[in-house]
């Protein structure tokens, strides 16, 4: 098999730390550089879409809450364990944008709702369809059944990784 940047980093370090695993230091090299890969095609995307992270983030969550796409802005703070004074100016920005909109809840007129707009659900679609294409183009190298394995394996290393703490992905769940 053909060698890669990462091999040509472990080469260098077993000579510096004696006691390196290459297999273990392989993996979790590999792991780190294939993030950091996906996310410069993740922060291109959201450049397209005059996005920050932070933003694709609100969007993300209140995409996430299901229809028609709303919480409350108490329930977005949690959610993004944002203090909400900052959430209140990242949302002010977002409307400013036309991808959320804010009003009162009509079965509670002292509850605000933040929505989702038609433009923020466009911004978010936008994005993750770029996403995926970036992340199929980087498996395209395997097979079904290789990425399965792989998907496979992870999972395992998630599940012990989860068994020592939370969850490593936020769950989506209603702004209720």
């Amino acid at each position: 098999m053909a060698q890669d940047s990462i091999d040509r980093h472990i080469a260098f370090w077993s000579r510096e730390v004696t006691d390196l695993d290459p297999d273990v230091e392989g993996a979790v090299t590999r792991m780190q550089m294939l993030v950091h890969h996906l996310r410069r095609h993740r922060e291109a995307a959201l450049a397209v879409q005059r996005l920050r992270g932070w933003q694709y983030d609100i969007l993300w969550r209140l995409r996430s809450a299901g229809p028609p796409y709303e919480g409350t802005p108490s329930w977005l703070a949690e959610a993004l364990d944002v203090p909400p004074a900052t959430l209140t100016s990242r949302l002010d920005r977002l409307e400013r944008q036309g991808h959320i909109a804010r009003a009162g809840d009509p079965a509670d007129r002292r509850r605000l709702l933040v929505r989702l707009t038609e433009q923020g659900q466009d911004a978010w679609l936008a994005v993750i369809r770029e996403q995926t294409i970036a992340e199929h183009a980087l498996l395209d190298c395997l097979t079904g059944a290789q990425r399965r394995q792989l998907a496979e394996l992870l999972r395992a290393v998630v599940v012990a990784a989860e068994g020592q703490g939370p969850p490593l992905m936020p769950v989506p769940d209603t702004a209720s």
